[in-house]
């Protein structure tokens, strides 16, 4: 690639020369644009150097020389400099933009991927749904799940700050809980994880959890919180929403702390949401008064249709300038 780009910028070089009045000095920006783009940290400032001064051979050579190709040398020279700059800053990463930006989708696309829903018998549903500070596509908010056998685990995860602020502490912590949601008896998988993010030593490591362990095959469940807005169980006998106070602490503030789980049993018609602060919190509201007004919410959008209840409850209600994250479990 390298090779190309300075036969490229050799040849624009000599268009210039040789057709002064058609190709301007400004056609030296497309290789410096392009090299920006597909060069490596360590390639790119040897590129920027040889293409301005390349560009420094070239200005002599014009018929004219007054202000306004002035002006354009130290605009060419400019974006150079911005480019310089840039490439250093690369040089943490050791890659090129578009590859840093491929691996930056791969890794939000292994987020999603953490909490796609298994395959599960037809007398279950469950839908999440994700949504961002600002629409990024990166957030402190994530779901993550897990199947063994009968049981079914799912997790939902608010990292402090949001937005891309989060996304980058949300992309390490998500991989670690996927393997330990995969390996750990319920029981021990928030002591486990709390354990995980007293180790990492950042400046805001902590983050809250709620976790749900659910039979498939008799419909008990145990959930379990760290610091986490309760969960709400909707009996279908009733037609009402409850919150389930399952209470611990926050994940990375306190050593060795344990997370007594609230036990119960879905029946048939029965459902269960999962959800983050953003759908439910403002700074001019009690919390308990915002999970009312989701729980109200849920039961006119819900009424005898649980399927895309997930998509329609986070787009109805919480607050667009906090990450969102919502799960919906029914029981048919």
């Amino acid at each position: 690639m390298l090779a190309l780009l300075t036969a490229l910028t050799v040849t624009v070089g000599l268009l210039i020369w040789q057709l002064t009045d058609l190709v301007p000095l400004t056609a030296m920006v497309v290789p410096l644009v392009l090299a920006n783009l597909v060069l490596g940290p360590r390639q790119l400032p040897w590129f920027v150097v040889m293409t301005l001064l390349i560009l420094a051979v070239l200005v002599p050579q014009q018929p004219v020389v007054n202000q306004r190709t002035a002006v354009t040398v130290v605009i060419i020279f400019a974006l150079g400099f911005i480019i310089l700059l840039a490439s250093f800053r690369r040089s943490r990463l050791g890659v090129a933009g578009l590859q840093g930006e491929s691996m930056l989708v791969d890794l939000r696309d292994r987020i999603l991927r953490q909490g796609g829903i298994p395959e599960l018998p037809d007398e279950w549903y469950v839908g999440s749904e994700l949504r961002s500070a600002g629409g990024t596509p990166f957030a402190g908010d994530f779901v993550v799940t897990a199947r063994h056998g009968h049981r079914l685990d799912l997790v939902v995860v608010d990292v402090s700050g949001k937005g891309a602020g989060a996304g980058t502490r949300a992309l390490l912590l998500s991989g670690a809980l996927g393997g330990l949601l995969g390996a750990m008896a319920p029981k021990d998988f928030l002591e486990s994880a709390n354990e995980f993010l007293m180790r990492q030593d950042w400046e805001e490591g902590f983050a809250s959890a709620v976790h749900l362990s659910l039979d498939l095959h008799s419909g008990q469940f145990e959930i379990r919180s760290a610091g986490h807005p309760p969960a709400a169980l909707r009996v279908a006998g009733t037609g009402r929403w409850s919150a389930l106070e399952a209470e611990g602490p926050v994940l990375g503030l306190i050593e060795m702390a344990t997370y007594e789980p609230v036990v119960g049993t879905m029946r048939r018609g029965d459902a269960l949401l999962l959800y983050t602060d953003g759908m439910v919190e403002t700074p001019h509201r009690d919390i308990m008064l915002g999970v009312d007004k989701m729980l109200g919410q849920a039961e006119q959008l819900l009424r005898g249709q649980f399927d895309g209840g997930a998509k329609r409850i986070i787009e109805s209600i919480g607050s667009r300038n906090d990450d969102r994250a919502l799960l919906l479990v029914h029981r048919r």
